[in-house]
């Protein structure tokens, strides 16, 4: 039977539901034959998550979520690579960025944005160190010196209310402790890819008080050649700078962390190839060459931001107060040739690129010029190890940000638009939730949360285009109730099996990018409801550890991009219904002290359900899907953009230890995605084929770990992958970055 979720027909999933569980949860009791029971000394560690804001042992936790820790980052990204590094390291994560290296876009089980604006949301909620990032641009800030990343998947409307219908992705850095500890990391690669990231922290001079200081520092050289102009390795290079300072105090019954952080970059924007998509094929053109371009325009980005939190905690009576502190700034200008070719009637290139040569344009720029964001927490909870937890707590937002677009001649010079935008929202959210040990055996948790925003919004047309134009304004106000109720069992203290309904929102947003169209465009709050279904068990001793859930939702409004067939825009429409369903699952294997295995997949199906919404369609591509009288792409029945069905990551290590104080270690990971589909219509070109990527670490630590040389390689099979693609003008494309092998040295102390 196929579970949709609705409260009719949940209670007629969950015996299925079961039923899968106890088939998963075999080979996670069971040790091999012959094997002793006593427990060996290579057992997998705990892992600790917060994703309900308290400490727990991610076994307990009845949620859909998966770990990254710092051994899986630094391998990730040893090539200087962005977020994006993590596509498909989680199951159902994906990561992308059609805006270079500082413009991620995520997507949980299929559900993501598409949009390119500087204002854009998304419904996968990114929180740093307790402060959610709403901003794209606040997105990408690097990652360095960070003790794990988690990854919650399925509505998270209690605790992270507002823009989370999807998930969160939530990061944790390295905290200060009175140990005098830190590290420092250098390497270089491919391309004059180096990479130089530290951090040291230890106990200040006044009691209590502790602190750490992190940096980073992330350099390429150009190492693309502009044949337009005849120079060489002009694109894709960047200097990319961030640095984290934390202050921390310890008392009997007061703790406060103190973080301030900072990022600049400057390099390369997104590298548009003209012509690159092979006609009939999802494919990259016969002779395609990764290393040359011929663009006549302009390619710069710069993004500058900062921010400051304060986490203060009070213990009093078995009480726990807490207040959480946030500031963001950021800005950014980008300017990219968007053709990524000539203006053919402008002149010749300084050497032979005829396949760049086009017959109109598209020079475009963006601009956060003002941007800032507040938020503000306070909440309560009580002692965690009474029988009935309970947390209560009143959250608020702010954002006030300056959007400019721009458009310009072919050469990137002279400006021939300009719109302006701005908005203002104020959000505000009170919220509670409850766990209850019913007894030795089963656990009930439940949590609620109304959460209001306002936005104000308006835009303007200097001028271009059809000429200036308003300014345009468009207020939005919307309330939601969100929450969850879950519960679980535990068959013993290796195996429990949960099952959880969920309702999660994304605020209403608008569009206003009037560079080349004369209206806004606005979307309504989209809503979701998820029943979710899991399995929690650890096995063999302590050396395996098994997660597995199978789930469904329905997602009603959903916000969605359509770009526009023939100019550098997109407007927001809503989908009636979306319905998806999927299963995931994540394995951790230590079957002695030199083999350490992790396996992790997903299966995500997503069905597009509005029988009226049609789309604008890609006119220099073959269409699937049937158009209406106006000749646009009827497109109920697609899968969203972006969904791919099949995801799966695997890791090994092999470890030899050398000597009493040193190893030698091999570890690579291994991730896999299958096909999809970059639009919501359905073509043939403008889609991606499944990929498999690959990543290798070579090396020798020794001194009880405190060094370490190791030989790296970061896309080994040097795939050529597309990433992204443009629908007018040409069938431009966007490609993965190339094989980088290169060598790291970290020194510990």
């Amino acid at each position: 039977m196929t579970c949709k979720v609705n409260t009719q027909r949940a209670a007629a999933c969950l015996p299925l539901a079961l039923a899968i569980s106890a088939a998963l949860c075999g080979p996670a009791i069971a040790a091999p034959a012959g094997q002793p029971a006593s427990a060996p000394a290579n057992t997998l560690k705990n892992v600790t998550v917060t994703a309900e804001k308290r400490p727990e042992d991610i076994q307990k936790v009845p949620v859909s979520i998966s770990v990254l820790d710092s051994e899986k980052l630094q391998a990730y990204g040893a090539s200087g690579d962005t977020l994006v590094q993590l596509a498909g390291r989680s199951p159902s994560l994906q990561v992308e960025s059609s805006y270079g290296r500082t413009f991620p876009r995520f997507y949980i089980r299929g559900l993501g944005n598409t949009d390119y604006d500087a204002n854009a949301s998304q419904p996968v909620s990114l929180v740093y160190d307790d402060i959610v990032q709403e901003n794209p641009l606040l997105k990408g800030f690097p990652m360095f010196d960070l003790e794990q990343v988690e990854v919650l998947r399925g509505p998270q409307g209690t605790m992270f209310g507002r823009n989370s219908p999807a998930g969160v992705v939530k990061f944790d850095s390295v905290k200060p402790s009175e140990d005098t500890e830190g590290y420092a990391k250098v390497s270089y690669g491919s391309y004059g890819t180096a990479n130089l990231e530290g951090a040291l922290g230890g106990a200040l001079g006044a009691e209590g008080w502790s602190a750490r200081a992190a940096f980073l520092v992330q350099h390429r050289d150009g190492w693309i050649d502009n044949a337009y102009n005849g120079k060489h390795d002009a694109l894709g290079g960047y200097n990319d700078r961030a640095i984290r300072l934390q202050a921390m105090y310890r008392g009997d019954d007061f703790y406060a962390l103190f973080n301030l952080h900072a990022r600049n970059y400057d390099g390369s924007a997104a590298i548009f190839r003209p012509n690159s998509v092979e006609a009939g094929s999802p494919s990259l053109v016969p002779g395609f060459d990764i290393d040359r371009v011929a663009a006549d325009g302009r390619n710069a980005e710069n993004v500058t931001s900062w921010g400051a939190s304060a986490k203060l905690n009070w213990y009093r009576d078995n009480l726990t107060f807490t207040s959480i502190t946030g500031l963001e700034r950021v800005r950014m200008f980008s300017q990219g040739d968007v053709d990524g070719g000539y203006l053919a009637s402008a002149g010749t290139p300084a050497w032979p690129a005829a396949s760049s040569a086009l017959s109109s344009y598209s020079e475009t720029a963006d601009e956060i010029p003002q941007h800032r964001q507040i938020t503000q927490e306070f909440r309560v909870a009580n002692d965690a190890d009474e029988r009935l937890r309970w947390q209560t707590g009143l959250y608020y937002f702010y954002e006030n940000i300056d959007v400019n677009n721009f458009t310009y001649d072919h050469t990137g010079a002279t400006q021939t638009a300009s719109v302006r935008q701005h908005q203002a929202t104020h959000a505000a959210a009170v919220f509670g939730s409850l766990a209850y040990q019913v007894n030795d055996r089963f656990n009930l948790r439940a949590g609620l949360r109304y959460s209001h925003e306002k936005k104000d919004y308006s835009a303007q047309r200097l001028f271009g285009y059809t000429g200036a134009l308003g300014p345009l304004s468009a207020d939005q106000s919307d309330g939601h109730w969100s929450g969850d109720l879950t519960g679980s069992w535990a068959f013993s203290d290796r195996v429990s099996v949960y099952g959880r309904l969920a309702n999660g929102f994304r605020a209403p947003s608008v569009q206003g990018r009037l560079t080349s169209k004369n209206g806004l465009s606005t979307a309504k709050a989209e809503t979701i409801n998820s029943l979710e279904f899991g399995v929690k068990s650890t096995g063999w001793d302590g050396r395996l550890r098994f997660n597995a859930d199978i789930y469904g939702f329905v997602m009603h409004d959903q916000q969605v991009t359509a770009v526009a067939a023939t100019t550098n825009s997109t407007d927001l429409v809503s989908i009636d219904r979306t319905d998806g369903r999927g299963v995931e699952f994540d394995l951790e294997i230590g079957p002695n002290a030199n083999w350490a295995f992790t396996l992790g997949g997903s299966y995500n199906d997503t069905e597009i359900k509005d029988s009226n919404l049609a789309v604008a369609k890609c006119s220099n591509c073959v269409v699937l899907d049937p158009l209406n009288a106006s000749g646009r792409a009827l497109i109920d029945g697609n899968s969203l953009p972006r969904a791919a069905k099949y995801i799966a990551s695997f890791t090994a290590r092999y470890s030899v230890p050398v000597g009493d104080t040193g190893e030698f270690f091999v570890y690579t990971d291994w991730n896999y995605r299958s096909k999809l589909n970059f639009y919501l219509y359905d073509s043939v070109e403008y889609a991606s084929k499944a990929t498999t990527m690959g990543g290798l670490r070579v090396g020798y630590n020794w001194d009880l770990g405190r060094h370490e040389l190791a030989l790296y390689g970061r896309n080994l099979t040097n795939r050529r992958t597309i990433i992204a693609t443009s629908t007018f003008i040409s069938r431009a494309a966007m490609v993965s970055d190339p094989r980088i092998v290169g060598v790291e040295y970290t020194a510990h102390f």
